[in-house]
């Protein structure tokens, strides 16, 4: 009896080694976690590049921003600054008097220094 509960022992044995995984089926199932770790690795550093690369666009929008405000105020406060000169400097157009334009001697009197050749006018 001893021998035939050995021997089913053994087969009994042989049968769960026989139904669990060959090493083939273990070292495919590990190869498959090892590819979905640097999937995963490849994706997340996709991610980390195209949002390092937004937040450089953003930086350099946000300075084209302050730069265009400063130009906007450096405007602003170059036009007040010519419109307080204007003010405190009003500029006199001098009109010429009457009777001292072209053709006139002064006081309202035709201009009578006439050299040869001019004429009148």
């Amino acid at each position: 009896m001893k021998k035939v509960l050995t021997l089913v022992s053994m087969f009994a044995f042989a049968a769960i080694v026989a139904c669990g995984p060959s090493a083939e089926e273990k070292a495919a199932a590990e190869k498959a976690k090892l590819d979905s770790i640097a999937a995963a690795e490849a994706e997340k550093m996709k991610a980390d590049s195209i949002a390092a690369a937004e937040a450089e666009k953003m930086k350099a929008d946000s300075i084209a921003a302050a730069e265009a405000e400063k130009m906007k105020a450096d405007s602003i406060a170059k036009a007040e600054e010519e419109a307080k000169n204007k003010s405190a400097k009003p500029k006199k157009k001098q009109e010429p008097k009457a009777g001292s334009g072209k053709g006139s001697g002064g006081n309202g009197q035709p201009n009578t220094d006439v050299k040869a050749g001019q004429g009148k006018g």
